[in-house]
């Protein structure tokens, strides 16, 4: 299937049109509800990316409306998010806004790939104690930027947030503005301690205004307001697109991408789990969030991403299909059109506010004492993950977290590989013939995985064995085999053969051939018959090559009523 194709399966269907028939008012209202929760957030972010709140708003706009029309779930919000605005900082402080917005464009055109590679099916295979650690990070970054805001000071220079953070408590303790402070903090207070007796309510904008009336009524010096905003959005351009620049952007264009899918993905998963009946397309999803990236920067937005709480009170509000999300793409265009000089006056302390609640509503408490409390391996890389979230990348906090993850879960699979002493089955032997074979024969069982984390462990010690004629290995019980584990067992099989010991193996899987095939490692078995379908087979066959090696009697068989040799019966 062409790239062309697939990418053409992914477009709108027809049943998406249908969606939009079933529940248009209540689609309606919670559209309009998310719109309101959204204003803030999406100025909120827009100031803390360093590109300013109209950013925000365009990104909400733009990004919110082609996300919801071509994404791949029905109950997604897009637009800017903390995650992503961790991640722009830098970027804004090392190439500046254009770089931001040309980083913008070109992980969109990554995250269409993505789809058109089929990639959205890889993020289950995230860990959930990486996305615990990742968000309980990003809580605690998005946390600490809104301090200067907070704090009602200018934002120091830097781009580690725990070093901007600490400039700006410096700076506070010189010249404190207790007047920002206690804007930020009643946002905050009301925000949280309001949503727990009624959730439903939108306590975010509900404190904005809030807080706006006071700071304008009460002609407060330490409030600084967001400033200017265009009454509209800007014509679309493709002016801060600098070609030369483009090779030195795309590491931070495949970090913005690679955040971007995973935060979207993960959004759009916890929307399934709060419905009955939903369930999103991944690699769809990955296209329209690509489309939406593609399309923000021209606008002057900055990236976007599935935003986690927009999403659940969409969710919450009883959204059923797009129609809620294009909704509040549309209610904020509105705003942004009609309500741009109103909305220039509110406090960014008062945004701050709304961010540090978020941060706050970001952390399930419930959730990490859980994942803490399952093992060790668990806790440590949520706590590997969301340290290097907040010390280092959010990209490579999520790598760390993989390999991390990775790695402990090897190791617990090759514990589980054993490689075990076992009597030989008696068969129709009897108990003198037994005791002949025990001594020159000896059986192993291998059971599970036969691969380049185990095999060394237990193989090297086969190859020690000793006293012995034959040895057969009993194969019907591993699991898998790769290139490392078939290499291993070929050298044992060598080494055994060097000092005269025949080895012989029982039950190998048809799966498994073509791994020990391509190493050689059957070259050793097969061509002198010493591979056989199951145990007993190849028990007879060690007696065979004992007494041939005159290391036993010939056994005994019956004739026509008389006992007679195998030498006997043969003739």
């Amino acid at each position: 299937m062409s790239a062309g194709t697939r990418l053409w399966e992914l477009l709108p269907r027809r049943t998406d049109v249908a969606q939009l028939r079933r529940s248009p008012r209540r689609d309606l209202l919670a559209g309009l509800t998310v719109a309101i929760v959204a204003l803030p957030l999406a100025l909120g972010f827009g100031v803390s990316s360093g590109l300013g709140a109209e950013a925000g708003l365009a990104t909400a706009v733009v990004a919110g409306a082609l996300a919801a029309v071509f994404g791949g779930s029905n109950l997604q919000v897009s637009g800017p998010t903390g995650a992503m605005t961790v991640v722009l900082v830098p970027i804004v402080a090392e190439h500046g806004p254009s770089g931001v917005l040309a980083v913008g464009l070109m992980a969109g055109v990554l995250l269409v790939a993505l789809a058109a590679l089929r990639a959205g099916k890889y993020m289950r295979y995230v860990p959930a104690p990486v996305v615990e650690g990742f968000t309980l990070g990003i809580a605690c970054v998005i946390a600490l930027q809104q301090l200067p805001d907070a704090l009602g000071v200018a934002k120091p220079e830097g781009e580690r947030v725990l070093v901007v953070a600490w400039r700006a408590l410096r700076e506070f303790a010189q010249h404190p503005n207790w007047t920002a402070v206690a804007l930020a903090l009643s946002v905050a207070a009301v925000m949280l301690l309001g949503a727990r007796r009624w959730p439903k309510v939108p306590f975010s904008i509900l404190a904005v205004i809030a807080a706006t009336a006071v700071a304008q009524f009460a002609g407060l010096d330490g409030a600084r307001p967001i400033g200017d905003l265009p009454s509209g959005l800007p014509a679309p351009s493709l002016a801060f697109l600098d070609l030369s620049a483009l090779g030195s952007l795309l590491t931070p264009a495949v970090a913005v991408a690679a955040l971007a899918a995973l935060e979207s993905l993960l959004s759009a998963s916890v929307a399934d789990g709060m419905t009955v009946g939903q369930r999103h397309d991944p690699d769809r999803e990955l296209f329209g969030q690509g489309l939406a990236n593609i399309a923000a920067p021209l606008f002057g937005g900055i990236p976007a991403t599935g935003a986690i709480a927009r999403t659940a009170v969409n969710v919450r509000t009883g959204a059923s299909s797009r129609l809620s999300s294009f909704t509040h793409a549309v209610v904020l265009a509105v705003i942004v059109f009609t309500l741009a000089p109103l909305v220039s006056r509110i406090p960014l302390a008062a945004l701050a506010g709304v961010l540090l609640a978020t941060a706050v509503r970001m952390v399930e408490v419930g959730s990490l004492r859980a994942m803490a409390r399952a093992t060790r391996s668990d806790a440590l890389i949520l706590v590997l993950t969301a340290v290097a979230t907040l010390a280092l990348d959010l990209v490579y906090a999520v790598v760390i977290g993989l390999v991390v993850a990775g790695a402990l879960a090897l190791r617990a699979v090759a514990k589980q590989a054993r490689l075990d002493q076992v009597p030989l089955d008696h068969g129709d032997h009897s108990a003198e013939e037994h005791a002949l074979l025990a001594e020159h024969i000896v059986a192993y069982r291998i059971d599970g995985p036969l691969f380049f984390a185990a095999a060394h462990r237990f193989l090297l010690e086969l190859a020690e064995t000793s006293d012995v004629q034959v040895v057969i290995l009993r194969m019907s019980r591993v699991t898998t085999v790769d290139a490392t584990g078939a290499l291993v067992l070929k050298d044992v099989v060598e080494k055994l053969n060097r000092r005269g010991i025949v080895v012989m193996a029982s039950g190998i899987r048809s799966g498994q051939r073509r791994v020990l095939e391509s190493v050689g490692a059957l070259d050793l078995l097969r061509p002198a018959g010493r591979e056989y379908a199951t145990t007993p087979e190849a028990i007879r066959g060690a007696r065979t090559h004992l007494e041939g090696a005159g290391l036993l009697p010939p056994r005994p068989a019956r004739v026509s009523g008389t006992v007679a040799t195998e030498t006997e019966q043969a003739v």
